[in-house]
């Protein structure tokens, strides 16, 4: 009776073998590449990296594959791939290359895995100039060597020394009722003034208030070009700002107000294309301005594809967001889209509507890393993130408005996850504010993405020299932070707000910046 039972079980084992084995094999077929429609053979199968979504795949596969030189130090465990004048080297542990000498920002590093060095493919690839393309379906790596096709752009600058340069209200420029000429010249010489300062890097408002300062096909043309909004000003303005930018060394980062609809509530100047009016039902009114609604997964994603068109369109060095995310101190209505967006995960709205941002910011990342890898994310936050009195991890400060309890951006979350390349807070007190003092956000900044690989600029405000609140009554406050940066190799530079509050020279601060970076 027990051998009968037996070979019953044995029989039924042999009859299913055949489907576990298709199984096994259907998952060890994995991913496959492809280059210009011939499949590439890889010795150890690659495979994707959770969170960075980060293809390795083996050096055989970029030796033989794409025909690339590939030298692997074992002291220095570094690899090193030329090919057509080109050269990488990508090292174990660290979160940068170097692509022709200069250091581009990497999602993920070399890997040692069954005794072969495993790289990230899409980064080689295309600062090779190859395109890739990602088939989810069939598993597929497509790489196309078209002659069309170019490496990302790399940068020259080493300390950032950036200023925002404001478009909404026509601040910095252009100025109103300019020509298109007019608007170049003005560029021009707003350039070189700030480059004769020793700024090298500027970060564009180029969506100030749900348009655009390009030609898209998603917003409308921006009213400070012409005075009305939809209106075509005859020229690609971040065309004409990018290439200035980049003849003079300098690089530019595109900067975009999120969720900032309109800078007040009227629609009746707005084109038909403006998403207050072609999606009123994703608008909250805050009674001062209009807001896109961060709890919609539509608007977040109309938000992204409005970002992606400049990534894939313009070569730009970094995409720029600020701090527009909810509101600060205003009523925000957004009780239904609670109601109907949330899944049951969140027992308050506080924590949902910081999974809304967590999410657009983890998902614009991905997306601008995939089409670009070398063009930077950074986001510059509201400079306190917490006070240590709601949080004992928080700032040694007693701040009236917080990034994460007022304005629901969990900037922690964003540079633990590495979702942006460099953080920016607005640090815009003095160094001797008893309530938020400089020197004490800095050290919690700098301990914050200490060992993470995400890069800390500092935000400064310059537009406060010369006002009544206390410590700005000289413009050596700015020197002295500047010089307090230098004492942490965490902090990469600066950025200056804004282009005008330099080149008005508010209590001699041009001359004093001159003399400091030369």
């Amino acid at each position: 009776m027990k051998l009968r039972r037996w070979l019953l079980v044995l029989i039924m084992l042999l009859l299913c073998l055949p489907s576990v084995v298709s199984t096994a094999q259907a998952k060890s077929a994995g991913i496959s590449i492809q280059l210009d429609g011939v499949k590439l053979e890889s010795d150890v199968s690659p495979y994707i990296l959770p969170k960075v979504n980060v293809t390795m795949v083996p050096t055989r596969v970029i030796s033989e594959g794409l025909g690339a030189s590939v030298v692997w130090e074992q002291s220095k465990r570094t690899v090193t791939i030329r090919k057509d004048g080109n050269t990488l080297q990508l090292t174990s542990g660290k979160t940068s290359a170097l692509v022709n000498g200069s250091a581009v920002a990497l999602d993920a590093s070399v890997q040692i895995k069954q005794s072969r060095v495993m790289v990230p493919l899409r980064f080689i690839s295309e600062n090779l100039g190859l395109k890739v393309e990602w088939n989810q379906s069939a598993q597929r790596i497509s790489l196309f060597s078209g002659s069309e096709v170019t490496p990302p752009p790399v940068s020259t600058v080493e300390e950032v020394r950036g200023a925002w340069i404001s478009t909404v209200f026509n601040l910095d420029w252009p100025s109103p009722k300019s020509t298109s000429e007019q608007q170049k010249a003005e560029y021009i010489a707003l350039l070189d003034s700030l480059q004769e300062v020793g700024i090298n890097t500027v970060y564009v408002q180029v969506r100030p208030a749900g348009d655009a300062l390009y030609p898209s096909e998603l917003v409308p043309w921006s009213k400070v070009l012409t005075g009305i909004q939809g209106a075509d000003p005859g020229y690609d303005p971040v065309a004409f700002m990018v290439e200035e930018t980049h003849k003079r060394n300098m690089d530019f980062h595109a900067w975009f107000n999120p969720f900032r609809a309109n800078t007040d509530v009227l629609t009746a100047s707005l084109d038909p294309s403006h998403v207050a009016l072609a999606h009123p039902d994703w608008i909250v009114n805050t009674g001062k301005q209009l807001y896109i609604n961060p709890g919609i997964p539509d608007a977040r994603q109309h938000i992204i594809d409005t970002i992606m068109e400049v990534v894939d369109q313009y070569d730009i060095d970094g995409v720029h967001l600020d701090d527009y995310f909810y509101p600060s101190n205003t009523t925000f209505k957004d009780d239904a889209a609670y109601r109907l967006y949330n899944d049951g995960s969140y027992t308050n709205i506080g924590d949902w509507r910081r999974a809304n941002i967590n999410d657009f910011v983890a998902s614009l990342g991905q997306s601008i890393h995939e089409s670009k890898p070398g063009v930077e994310f950074g986001i510059s936050p509201f400079g306190v993130w917490r006070n240590a009195s709601v949080d004992k991890t928080g700032s040694d400060t007693k701040a009236g408005v917080t990034a994460y309890d007022s304005m629901y951006a969990d900037v922690r979350a964003w540079i633990q996850n590495g979702w942006i390349d460099y953080v920016a807070p607005q640090i815009y007190w003095s160094m001797s504010n008893s309530t938020v003092d400089y020197d004490k956000l800095v050290d919690w900044w700098v301990n914050e993405v200490k060992g993470t690989g995400v890069d800390l600029l500092i935000g400064h405000a310059p537009y406060k020299l010369g006002t009544s609140e206390v410590g700005w009554q000289s413009a050596s406050e700015i020197i002295n932070q500047l010089k307090y940066n230098r004492g942490f190799s965490e902090i990469k530079g600066s950025i200056f707000f804004r282009a005008e509050n330099i080149l008005s020279n508010p209590l001699g601060l041009k001359e004093q910046l001159q003399s400091y970076y030369k």
